[in-house]
């Protein structure tokens, strides 16, 4: 899969935020979807983008399977649609946590849990901790954990599918150049907390799964 470019990226988390959001007004008109490209809120950085540009980010990302024009019966308008599900098989947490990334670029942990609610409620930092750890571990990868920048405590994590991510690691690197073999504590501990929080859902999931067996017998 190619690197999709910025606005690409944009179209792609602007169709899945209002699959999310908005569920009775999607699939989207290429209308609709210019307008939810170009909102001010919840976008990071502000675009303005025309038909036209909308146009040519949906072909490549059609050409992707990535997204592409959605079967509608009952409109004569061209309406769009994500395939993210079809290429990945994401839950919703995952699409939450990536669609964020898309919109916004690189964020930590606690703003992802702050600024998703609105697709997903994550109860707990750990829920957020473990999509990411789960994005990370694909392959490829299609999130990573990006070094802390100068005076920071916590570290961000961007995704992989388009060129923002390798735009914004240059200039951390540039600003706090860590060496190779080194590892901030901050960042293993996440990790180790996400992986926690993981287990932990599988500990619950198996749990169901074990109670729904026994009430089979009752």
């Amino acid at each position: 899969m190619k690197t999709l470019t910025e606005i690409e990226a944009r179209v792609l988390g602007a169709l899945i935020e209002k699959e999310l959001t908005t569920p009775e007004y999607y699939p989207l008109s290429l209308n609709a979807l210019v307008n939810a490209c170009n909102q001010k809120s919840n976008r990071e950085p502000v675009m303005n983008l025309d038909d036209t540009a909308v146009s040519d980010a949906m072909r490549a990302l059609e050409k992707e399977g990535l997204a592409g024009r959605a079967d509608n019966m009952d409109s004569r308008v061209t309406k769009y649609e994500h395939r993210l599900q079809e290429q990945f098989n994401f839950d919703r947490r995952e699409t939450a946590v990536l669609c964020e990334l898309l919109l916004r670029g690189p964020q930590t942990p606690g703003e992802l849990r702050s600024r998703a609610s609105r697709m997903h409620e994550f109860e707990e930092i750990g829920q957020v901790q473990a999509a990411l750890q789960r994005l990370m571990q694909r392959e490829p990868p299609i999130v990573k954990i990006l070094p802390r920048q100068p005076g920071t405590k916590e570290s961000r994590y961007a995704q992989l599918l388009s060129n923002d991510a390798s735009a914004t690691e240059a200039q951390t690197h540039a600003a706090e150049p860590l060496s190779e073999t080194r590892v901030p504590a901050t960042d293993r501990i996440t990790r180790l907390e996400a992986e926690v929080a993981e287990l932990r859902q599988q500990l619950a999931e198996m749990k169901t799964q074990l109670e729904t067996f026994r009430k089979q017998f009752e």
